[in-house]
């Protein structure tokens, strides 16, 4: 048995860590190991112990792949030990890259969607979860059923930001934005959006689309009448008064309608957000005011100019 090496906090140590008798014992132990590269069963168990004690040490888990690869371990055990320490420690990086190094060893991701699927039932937000299934999704072409797994989550929370961008993923990477997929999700967001108007995520979704829609932003005449049936029903999400803005200001660089009747708007809309109904950001909404107001005046001067040429 080789003997322990305690942790060295050095001569003065400023704060000693009150860490107990088992992980005294078990982390001197791994230290001794460490420095002289034992790898056998008792090290594999004895790193079960250290990550019992602190699941997210990155120098247990890369010793304990070094150990399962030096010996020619079967790594199907180890792919239901991972499982196990994931469902206790969900949101630890450490551990959902173990479980990654060990499928890519194996090539066999038959098991991460519903490994993930569980995690995300349990914290649909789990980012270190949404990480690795995106991973086992790309690298597996795991694509089949993503999006109705999707739809489910969005259908559950509206708000699931995180379930709309793993919706913008599979389009991103996979289905592609064909404009028949662009119409297709332009049609699926807004119906999502007047189910809860005032909702982040399916507001950043729709500008997400637009980006690939060959029209733009004010071009589109399903969007911006949509937007025009919100106003005029009287809705004021805070979301909804951003975009008409952007469409405003879309408008006015491609010269599409009449730039001051597009200021004149945008100026009036950010004065309403900065002073009623997005207050908390209202420095920001005075700032982008002040630069359609400049737009205006030049496009005023413009126009006078032009009077003058004429008479």
């Amino acid at each position: 048995m080789l003997p322990p090496i305690p942790e060295n906090d050095g001569p003065n140590p400023v704060v000693v860590i009150a860490h107990s008798e088992k992980f005294k014992d078990v982390y001197d132990y791994f230290r001794a190991v460490l420095k002289n590269n034992e790898k056998s069963q008792r090290v594999l168990q004895l790193t079960r112990d250290a990550v019992e004690l602190n699941p997210a040490n990155y120098t247990v888990w890369q010793y304990r792949r070094d150990v399962l690869k030096d010996l020619g371990a079967d790594l199907r055990p180890e792919l239901d030990y991972v499982e196990m320490v994931i469902k206790q420690s969900s949101k630890n990086y450490q551990v959902w890259h173990h479980r990654r190094v060990i499928v890519e060893w194996l090539q066999d991701p038959t098991q991460e969607l519903e490994l993930t699927g569980d995690a995300l039932l349990q914290d649909p937000k789990n980012y270190h979860a949404w990480q690795h299934r995106q991973w086992a999704i790309r690298t597996f072409g795991l694509y089949g059923k993503e999006l109705q797994f999707v739809d489910n989550l969005i259908m559950d929370d509206v708000r699931n930001n995180s379930a709309w961008n793993q919706r913008y993923f599979i389009y991103n990477s996979h289905l592609g934005w064909s404009d028949l997929n662009v119409q297709r999700e332009i049609c699926y967001t807004l119906e999502k959006i007047k189910f809860v108007k005032n909702n982040e995520s399916a507001w950043n979704y729709l500008r997400g689309i637009l980006i690939h829609d060959k029209r733009g932003i004010s071009g589109n005449a399903v969007v911006t009448s949509f937007c025009e049936e919100l106003y005029k029903n009287k809705c004021r999400s805070a979301y909804l008064l951003a975009f008409i803005i952007d469409i405003c200001d879309e408008a006015i660089k491609k010269e599409e309608t009449s730039c001051l009747h597009n200021a004149d708007r945008a100026i009036e809309l950010c004065q309403a957000l900065a002073t009623k109904y997005d207050r908390i950001r209202s420095k920001y909404w005075n700032y982008i005011c002040d630069r359609f107001k400049k737009v205006k005046k030049l496009e005023e001067e413009l126009s006078k100019e032009t009077e003058g040429d004429a008479e």
